[in-house]
């Protein structure tokens, strides 16, 4: 397991790994018993994410995977990142590009896997302006807001001369 806890948490501290993360034990905060139950112990790991802000945010992610020998903190730091991409995607196409509330209007499963497919096919190409535009101004591609490209892209087909028959 890997997950993240507030930076301000300070589980007892046991020892120092190679890597610089670091083993600690946990109890339970709340439920019944948790006096008497075993405290856990769990490796530590402390980063800041260098992606070019002043005063960058702590993250402190605790997990289970004791060894770093079987995974550097540096590659769970990464993965923890790589983890939110897919949220990020999922609230992409369901907040903004779809809309809060909206329903699929497709009343038969194939019409609702084609309306989906038209989805994520959407999703892509703004993506793939996104990609376009971050690298014609040598920015990273991550840093563009989806949400001003969404805006944009529907300005612009909202006043072009495109008629789909």
């Amino acid at each position: 397991m890997l997950w993240r806890v507030a930076s301000t948490l300070s589980p007892r501290h046991r020892e120092t790994l190679d890597d610089g993360s670091w083993l600690a034990q946990i109890i339970p905060t709340s439920g019944k018993n948790r006096q008497q139950r075993t405290p856990l112990t769990v490796r530590v790991i402390d980063y800041t994410q260098g992606d070019g802000r002043e005063d960058p945010e702590q993250y402190r992610l605790l997990t289970t995977i004791l060894d770093p020998s079987d995974a550097p903190a540096e590659e769970l730091a990464l993965a923890y990142a790589q983890r939110w991409e897919i949220e990020n995607t999922f609230d992409e196409l369901k907040t903004h590009q779809r809309g809060p509330r909206a329903v699929l209007r497709s009343k038969s499963p194939p019409l609702v896997r084609q309306e989906i497919w038209g989805h994520l096919c959407f999703h892509y190409a703004i993506r793939t302006l996104m990609r376009d535009a971050a690298t014609a101004g040598s920015h990273d591609p991550d840093r563009i807001s989806f949400v001003a490209a969404l805006r944009i892209t529907r300005r612009s087909l909202s006043h072009s001369s495109f008629s789909p028959s």
